[in-house]
């Protein structure tokens, strides 16, 4: 049982060196007066809401149901993600600024996970020596490939051969908690090609890798000019690419604990399992999410409108409730967006269909400790009627899904979805 205090805090950094064909995430390239401006507003968030300047919305739900305040101040973080974009396209010294005013402001533990996404183009000495100094325990590379010519394709910024040369930097800086995140399916790749990835992957001897599915989305570069590349794998070599990967990586001593995540005993990333167990976790800069006592916020997109009202907004205290817009008729949030207090039902679709990510699955046990109910009271015809179709199994306390389950994880998650 995870503790009620725990608490994870991710912050975004929204710049890159370029955009990937694939790549959908908040993130573009930006220049260094904007990257220090950035930094600045991000920094000045993490303290308002230590202050809780920026909560006055969500302890609005709160103070309508038993009072609660969410300044922070009892919670333990356990762990701190610095995602993006491209975090260590930034200068380390922002990073060590950062994660010193995280420090200064919030309960850090002294054993607290702290990642730092890294393109392995963007890597040096300097930077690993920082990171170090600031308290960063975990590097996740994001390589996808170790073939160039995919590499090249995707518009990646680095070579197979740079990222080595990274990953050499790190390991002297003392690193010894390293993911890398590859990517399968990918246009004109075959099973024995995706194979031979893996199998250089797994010679490095990670602690922690990660392998993602290509899904092309609207609005990428990728998908706007999809006839221009090979041929994407169809939906069943995908899958046989998936099991394959299962095999070769339990072979090698990596335990999958979630659909896309394995890792050698004791380096599962805990800050994703916060998410999958829906611990309370904030986020900070543009586009960051937060879940707090079932409070759910997403912060303004707008990264000029993001800085404007963190870095030109001194004597408005009130960072986040509405703002009255005297040229239009209707209200806008300042920081928070998409403010939404989950209902008990909201509750318990979420913990059935993130809690199924995980392949050890849901604890029947843990559910009724959650919600004060049986699990089986609300779910008992989902679980039956997967099981019988072979999708879910039932392994003593535990809910998990099948192999067949897995394929069609969407599927079997959306029957639980209460509307």
């Amino acid at each position: 049982m995870k503790n009620k205090n725990e608490l994870g805090i991710y912050i975004h950094i929204p710049f890159c060196v370029h955009k990937c064909i694939y790549c959908d995430f908040l993130s573009s390239p930006a220049d260094e007066k904007t990257r220090k401006r950035y930094v600045k507003a991000l920094i000045r968030e993490i303290n308002l809401a230590a202050e809780g300047k920026t909560n006055r919305c969500i302890n609005k739900c709160n103070n309508e149901n038993n009072n609660k305040s969410n300044n922070y101040g009892k919670d333990i973080v356990t762990s701190i993600f610095i995602g993006g974009g491209t975090p260590s396209v930034i200068d380390a010294s922002d990073i060590k600024d950062i994660i010193e005013a995280v420090r200064h402001n919030y309960n850090v533990s002294d054993d607290a996970e702290i990642t730092i996404e890294c393109n392995p183009g963007t890597m040096d000495e300097k930077k690993a020596a920082v990171y170090r100094q600031a308290g960063i325990n975990r590097i996740s590379f994001g390589l996808q490939s170790t073939n160039n010519s995919e590499l090249r394709m995707l518009g990646r910024i680095h070579t197979y051969e740079q990222f080595l040369e990274s990953l050499r930097i790190a390991e002297e800086a003392g690193f010894d908690n390293i993911n890398i995140d590859l990517m399968s399916a990918l246009p004109g790749q075959s099973i024995e090609s995706f194979k031979s990835v893996l199998n250089t992957a797994i010679s490095l001897e990670m602690q922690h890798i990660s392998v993602y599915s290509l899904i092309v989305e609207d609005g990428t570069a990728l998908s706007e000019n999809i006839d221009k590349y090979p041929q994407i794998p169809s939906d069943e070599e995908d899958r046989d690419m998936y099991h394959m990967t299962k095999e070769v990586l339990a072979a090698a001593g990596y335990e999958q604990y979630e659909i896309s995540n394995y890792a050698k005993k004791g380096y599962e990333c805990r800050h994703n399992i916060k998410y999958w167990e829906r611990c309370n976790y904030i986020g900070f800069g543009i586009g960051a999410a937060s879940l707090y006592d079932n409070i759910r916020y997403t912060n303004i997109s707008d990264i000029n409108r993001y800085m404007d009202i963190l870095l030109n907004n001194e004597n408005n205290k009130d960072y986040c409730c509405y703002e009255k817009n005297t040229r239009q008729s209707d209200d806008v949030w300042l920081l928070r967006m998409d403010v939404e207090e989950l209902s008990k039902e909201d509750e318990m679709s979420e913990y059935m269909f993130l809690g199924l990510r995980k392949t050890k699955g849901i604890d029947v046990n843990d559910f009724k400790e959650k919600f004060g109910c049986d699990i089986y009271d609300v779910y008992d015809k989902q679980i039956k009627d997967n099981i019988a179709a072979g999708l879910l199994v039932k392994n003593g306390d535990y809910l998990y899904l099948s192999q067949r389950g897995i394929d069609i994880s969407n599927t079997v998650m959306s029957d639980f979805i209460q509307v």
